[in-house]
């Protein structure tokens, strides 16, 4: 059991998905709405919880972002987050051009899956109506932080650090080791239902579309700060390699910052500008991470027949590059930060959210290494824009923040 909890979350994942296929070929009608009852309750706590998430997640991101006074950082904030946007839509686009004729049946199957509507119940069912809405909760937490920024005094400024630390505890102790019994569930009732087939040809399909857009990315990405710092893009793409394979074991963007800080400086970059981009970037640019979960409920919005006309997911993408900045370094992370958005915005309920997480975390480690290769890039531009400045006379100690 101990060697079991130190499994990533990626191997419980695919092991509850296994699971959940294999036993609803045997599972009692009994034993399965024991777990229909779990993923009942565990939907809820997730309604409950999304709200207080954003919040305590948001208000404290924008305060850290916005307490840097330095105009590089600021610039290094923006284009991260153009980064970010510009990957979403990409995806976007991609996606409408690409999943009605690749998905094909498998999209349409999915369709019919309505768990709402089986013959299997939960027993019971606990309600936790949310504090506030998802939009509540999202301009509460711009006030907050902007407001955070300008405040003199510490109590407020320390309770939300704090209320942070407890939503970061919750992720890590609650939310993510249930995650796997919650997709088992879902599974073990769509295999009672005949719809599994389907729904794993549809995922093997997106998985391999996303890949081909990671890889888009990252070259469009090394071209773009190949130009603005006259370097050669794929040699500088190379030289991060270290860093992708790095992040693709540990799946977090923080645990690589040392190996990124260094491949970094291997293509040019001047270590103090390094020392305070690659930390930033490992924060808030994700842009490989938003490229998967707009791929991702693309294909669940189609196959539900969902609105998915340009208007509505640009402005899921333009939101969605905000909550990226408070998502919580851990495997998983950023789905869970966009799982409000999803529901508010996109309309997906309990059981799209998790077939989502599935999908998303089936590829969480390259969304991440696809992350950190992206950093390097910032840091190249970013670097030639300090250099430029230096060499227009400015001086150095106003470009880099302390």
């Amino acid at each position: 059991m101990k060697r079991f909890k130190d499994w990533g979350l990626l191997p419980k994942v695919l092991i509850a998905i296994a699971l959940g296929i294999i036993c609803s070929f045997f599972f009692p009608d009994w034993l399965a709405r024991c777990f229909i009852t779990f993923n009942s309750i565990f939907s809820n706590f997730l309604g409950l919880v999304i709200p207080i998430l954003i919040l305590g997640l948001i208000a404290p991101g924008i305060f850290e972002l916005g307490k840097g006074a330095g105009r590089l950082l600021l610039l290094t904030a923006a284009i991260a987050y153009l980064s970010t946007v510009l990957s979403g839509l990409f995806s976007y686009v991609t996606c409408r051009l690409t999943y009605p004729g690749l998905l094909g049946d498998a999209a349409v199957s999915l369709g019919g899956i309505d768990m709402a509507a089986n013959d299997l119940k939960p027993y019971f069912t606990i309600e936790m109506p949310a504090v506030m809405s998802v939009t509540t909760a999202l301009v509460l937490a711009f006030i907050l932080g902007l407001a955070l920024i300008n405040l003199k005094g510490d109590t407020l400024r320390n309770a939300m650090l704090e209320l942070r630390e407890v939503i970061f505890a919750v992720i890590r102790k609650v939310i993510i080791p249930l995650l796997p019994l919650f997709i088992f569930g879902i599974f073990l009732e769509m295999g009672a239902e005949g719809n599994v087939g389907p729904v794993l040809g549809m995922f093997l399909k997106i998985i391999l579309i996303i890949f081909v857009m990671h890889v888009t990315v990252l070259v469009l990405q090394f071209c773009i700060a190949g130009a603005v710092a006259r370097k050669n893009p794929f040699k500088a793409l190379v030289t991060m390699l270290p860093a992708y394979m790095t992040a693709l074991g540990t799946q977090s963007s923080a645990a690589t910052i040392p190996v990124t800080r260094a491949q970094a400086i291997k293509n040019g970059v001047d270590p103090e500008v390094a020392d305070f981009v690659v930390p930033l970037c490992a924060t808030i640019h994700m842009s490989c991470s938003i490229l998967k979960i707009v791929a991702c409920a693309y294909a669940i919005s189609l196959s539900m027949g969902m609105d998915i006309s340009f208007g509505t997911y640009a402005g899921f993408i333009l939101m969605l590059g905000v909550t990226m900045i408070a998502a919580p370094g851990v495997p998983g992370g950023a789905i869970m930060a966009a799982l409000g958005l999803l529901a508010s915005m996109l309309g997906f309920d309990a059981n799209m959210q998790g077939l989502m997480i599935a999908l998303y975390i089936a590829m969480d480690s390259f969304g991440t290494a696809g992350n950190v290769t992206g950093d390097g890039a910032i840091a190249l531009i970013i670097n030639k824009i300090k250099n430029k400045e230096i060499a227009g006379g400015k001086p150095e100690s106003s470009t880099v923040p302390a």
